[in-house]
């Protein structure tokens, strides 16, 4: 070993002394600041939000910040666990796109609370068997999940953050010969989001959907292999390494840029952070211009929206229901302003919950 080398690597080891010391004088601190809390809630999103725009501001490299944000998380994450785990409540099994984001928000300090379904998510956390629910709302390049979009409508859970996952499918397989596949498994909307990818490099696949990603990993997992019969999932590298299977293609969606929004989804309202966004649900009378005096108030106050998607309501037939994102929390003067006129504009409003723009 060269005498350079030595010498960085003991720059390191008193490094990682430093950082150690520094983290557990963190998690005291932290964990006094839990003791003087009377409310109860151990989980600030917009106090950690402030915290990772700092840092990533703050970073002068050559770490990006996205390592960064990881790297505070799972600091934040351990701090948070000594005042209690969490419990969060996601779609599984585990494997799940899910289930990352879930990892992405809230760290390693806290407990899954695997769910079956997205219904089933929000019946936990409302039954107050999970602290926190995280749920898919939209895809961009499926748009929005309906049924997310659809028990908002009558939960009484708010939004309490958004997460924003980068989607990078692979096809998993028992096989290490990607020719021999006959059978693709999958979530309809991973099947859609790999199409052309499935068109070009496997045609003659069958294309079989299921509950999800990580379902579809387990079934190639236990399937018994029939002669001439060869399958494999799409899925995430993380459900490849759970499963035990073979990674045969990487970032196979069409869309390199596919992303999925998650919301976090829970029974506090959250404070201001200075960089939120507002989500209601809203609707008006079916008659000529009244799409247009609902969208005023936002005009009229400088209020930007960021999502407008229509739902039917279920109430009648064409009766349609109106989710809007804005920028801005509810508290803050031209959202309060512009959300007071469409009170008085509205046949119905309902604000779903001001939370903090996700931190990548």
């Amino acid at each position: 070993m060269s005498e350079k080398l030595k010498q960085y690597r003991n720059q390191i080891d008193s490094i990682d002394s430093q950082l150690l010391q520094l983290i557990n004088e963190r998690a005291k601190l932290a964990r006094s600041i839990g003791e003087l809390k009377d409310d109860g809630v151990i989980y600030r999103p917009e106090r950690e939000a402030q915290v990772l725009r700092r840092l990533q501001d703050e970073n002068g490299g050559p770490l990006s910040s996205e390592a960064v944000s990881q790297i505070f998380r799972a600091v934040m994450a351990n701090c948070r666990a000594l005042e209690k785990e969490l419990s969060i409540a996601f779609l599984g099994p585990i494997g799940t796109y899910s289930e990352e984001a879930a990892l992405k928000q809230f760290g390693q300090g806290r407990t899954a609370a695997v769910c079956g379904t997205i219904d089933e998510v929000f019946r936990t956390v409302e039954a107050g068997q999970a602290d926190y629910g995280v749920v898919p709302v939209e895809n961009s390049t499926e748009g929005a999940i309906g049924l997310t979009l659809d028990l908002l409508l009558e939960s009484p859970l708010k939004v309490c953050g958004e997460v924003m996952l980068p989607i990078h499918h692979c096809l998993l397989s028992k096989q290490s010969d990607i020719a021999q596949i006959t059978h693709v498994f999958s979530h309809t909307q991973s099947l859609s989001q790999c199409h052309e990818w499935l068109n070009k490099n496997l045609s003659n696949a069958q294309r079989e959907a299921v509950t999800s990603n990580a379902y579809a990993a387990k079934m190639i997992h236990d399937l018994v292999s029939t002669p001439g019969t060869f399958a494999a999932a799409i899925a995430s590298k993380r459900a490849a390494e759970l499963f035990e299977l073979n990674v045969l293609a990487e970032n196979i969606e069409d869309d390199p840029n596919n992303t999925t929004r998650f919301l976090v989804l829970g029974k506090q309202d959250v404070a201001p952070s200075g960089r939120d966004k507002t989500s209601l649900v809203m609707a008006t009378q079916n008659k000529p211009g009244a799409m247009v005096g609902l969208l005023e108030p936002l005009a009229k106050h400088g209020v930007s929206m960021t999502k407008f998607e229509s739902r039917p309501s279920r109430q009648g037939l064409w009766d349609y229901v109106f989710f809007v994102d804005v920028e801005g929390h509810e508290t803050d003067a031209s959202v309060k302003a512009a959300l007071a006129d469409l009170h008085q504009r509205a046949s119905w409003l309902k604000v779903l919950g001001s939370y903090p723009a996700a931190v990548i």
